[in-house]
């Protein structure tokens, strides 16, 4: 098998000579060519065929979102989008996930070391060249929140629903909650982001969702109706005190290259809710989630994992399939509605 054939394209001459060095480390991996903007990365795409391009948003001549709708109307390729940790930066890196981007990566900075950075650029670029294909957007494909409701749960029986998802995830995650009703019980979710990249995401799905949605902070209450997204580069872990269900937000070290991650959350809803956790494991590469997964099973809950044909990369769902951690396997659209069968 072949190496994966890389495209760099950046407006920094540094930016790009450290993408390339650490990419050039791996055995399989190769960068093709660099470019310091669209307009010579699209040269570029037409002379090397990439198997994946890194791409920065904000660069002169011609921005990356705008080159991003060319690229994926005219030569869709898999596309990792990266970044500043900006207010501004963040916004742009969820818009491009919206036009077809599937991973994003802040750039090297104080708070996001080259060693950091070289770790996760790998890693998101191996998830990338798995994907197979890529869907086409369709902005008028997103339902209306559901007006209906879910019959109301005893205090006793409150239950819990935890999400993890990576590569493909962000997409995945709004599809679930889009269609949940506004009473649905609280919500834990990991995606695999850096941080500043989580709280524009909980920001915007809460401006799309019935549900109240927001990033997570420690010691917040899981209540009905409210959906907490981790923030990046800290794990979150489900507690319970009493009839109160609240969040741990924590440092500490990585689990399966990632912080967040999905076992870390899974682990402690198997410990803190058991049988009342609902599990659903969503697109991504490696195992993350998995043993997590199992460990919810075994406690009783009810666990779900997205199907092969529906995911961008079919990587954490198939693990916890093999585990046997998944006591059902579904396409990604019909997820929520299992969620709402398993409640009512």
């Amino acid at each position: 098998m072949g190496k994966t054939k890389v495209l760099v394209v950046d407006d920094s001459a540094i930016v790009r000579k450290i993408f390339t060095d650490l990419i050039s480390r791996e055995p399989d991996l190769e960068v093709v060519g660099v470019a310091p903007d669209p307009y010579i990365a699209r040269d570029k795409i037409v002379q090397s065929r990439p198997d994946v391009v890194t791409l920065d948003i904000e660069m002169p001549r011609m921005d990356g979102l705008t080159f991003l709708k060319k690229l994926m109307h005219y030569h869709p390729l898999p596309v990792i989008i990266v970044s500043s940790l900006t207010p501004k930066g963040s916004q742009m890196a969820l818009e491009a996930m919206d036009l077809g981007a599937v991973e994003v990566l802040a750039k090297p900075g104080s708070a996001y070391t080259v060693g950091d950075l070289g770790l996760q650029l790998v890693e998101k670029i191996r998830a990338a060249a798995q994907i197979r294909y890529l869907k086409a957007v369709d902005k008028d494909r997103n339902p209306n929140p559901p007006t209906d409701t879910i019959a109301p749960l005893t205090q006793t029986s409150q239950k819990i629903i935890a999400i993890g998802a990576s590569t493909g995830g962000t997409e995945a995650i709004k599809e679930v909650l889009l269609r949940l009703p506004p009473n649905s019980p609280g919500l834990v979710i990991v995606q695999h982001m850096p941080p500043k990249f989580t709280t524009a995401f909980a920001a915007r799905l809460d401006q799309m969702c019935a549900l109240e949605v927001k990033e997570a902070q420690d010691g917040d209450s899981v209540l009905t109706g409210r959906a907490l997204i981790a923030p990046g580069a800290y794990h979150m872990l489900l507690r319970r005190s009493g009839a109160r269900y609240y969040v741990q937000v924590k440092d500490g070290p990585l689990v399966h290259h990632q912080r967040p991650s999905v076992d870390v959350l899974f682990n402690s809803a198997a410990q803190s809710a058991g049988a009342n956790a609902i599990g659903v494991i969503l697109t991504g590469m490696g195992a993350d989630g998995a043993d997590g997964m199992l460990a919810m099973k075994e406690k009783g809950a009810y666990t779900i994992a997205q199907d092969e044909s529906s995911c961008v990369v079919f990587g954490m769902p198939k693990e916890a399939i093999k585990k046997g951690a998944a006591q059902k396997v579904l396409p990604l659209n019909r997820i929520p509605e299992e969620i709402r069968r398993v409640l009512s």
